[in-house]
């Protein structure tokens, strides 16, 4: 679990990758430091439409969606298991069934499917086999959940040009499974690249996805969000 492996990293290193971060250009100033959106009300939200994916920690593809222009709000959470009311100790132990997952919810008229999924694999190995990066076990797997024979196609035909792209040495190991349920994550998991950006999983992992995810769709970012300029 990520909280085990943060004891691990020791305070000499901690110390070098702070100093890199802050000459690699990003613009903490400019995103991290933002105020929090307040969140919108459960009425707000069902105006807009929804998409569920699972990228590895949540933490980091909240922060990755929740960039982009057109996605008004993105939840982290569980899915793509059977067991009630997950925890993150429970779904962290392997055994729900659940991968750490975020429930995004767009505009329609602004931002497709197909332009999130783009933002989806932007930021991650597509290729990785239940993990992504140094997280490793199924509950950190990819899946593209579909709510309609419409996404199911989109994301199939996605996948395949991903496949013959050239650009990976290894196939699309990404699920494509039909959406059933979302769980919200704990409180303390919603923004938590935004609330908690000295963490040092948060230094070492979800700010260089961010900002790797950013550098591939400038022209989609929210302005405030964008840790990459233009």
């Amino acid at each position: 679990m990520k909280t085990i492996r943060l004891f691990a990293v020791s305070f000499v290193s901690l110390l070098l990758f702070s100093f890199c971060t802050q000459q690699s250009g990003i613009k903490k100033e400019a995103s991290l430091n933002a105020p929090v959106p307040v969140k919108k009300t459960p009425a707000e939200l069902a105006q807009y439409s929804k998409a569920t994916f699972a990228a590895g920690c949540f933490w980091c593809a909240e922060a990755v969606f929740e960039s982009v222009k057109g996605v008004q709000e993105s939840v982290s959470g569980y899915a793509g298991g059977d067991m009630k009311n997950p925890t993150y100790e429970a779904v962290g132990n392997g055994g729900t069934g659940h991968a750490e997952s975020v429930e995004v919810y767009y505009d329609s008229t602004v931002v497709n499917f197909k332009t999130l999924l783009r933002v989806l694999t932007s930021s991650m190995d597509p290729t990785q086999v239940n993990g992504q990066g140094p997280d490793r076990g199924t509950q950190y797997r990819s899946i593209i959940f579909y709510r309609n024979p419409a996404e199911k196609q989109i994301a199939e035909q996605y996948i395949a040009e991903l496949n013959n792209s050239g650009k990976y040495n290894k196939p699309i190991s990404m699920e494509l499974a039909p959406f059933t349920v979302f769980w919200p994550a704990e409180d303390y998991h919603q923004d938590y690249v935004q609330h908690n950006p000295q963490n040092p999983y948060v230094q070492h992992e979800s700010i260089p996805r961010l900002k790797k995810g950013q550098e591939q769709f400038r022209e989609l970012l929210k302005p405030e969000r964008s840790i990459v300029g233009h």
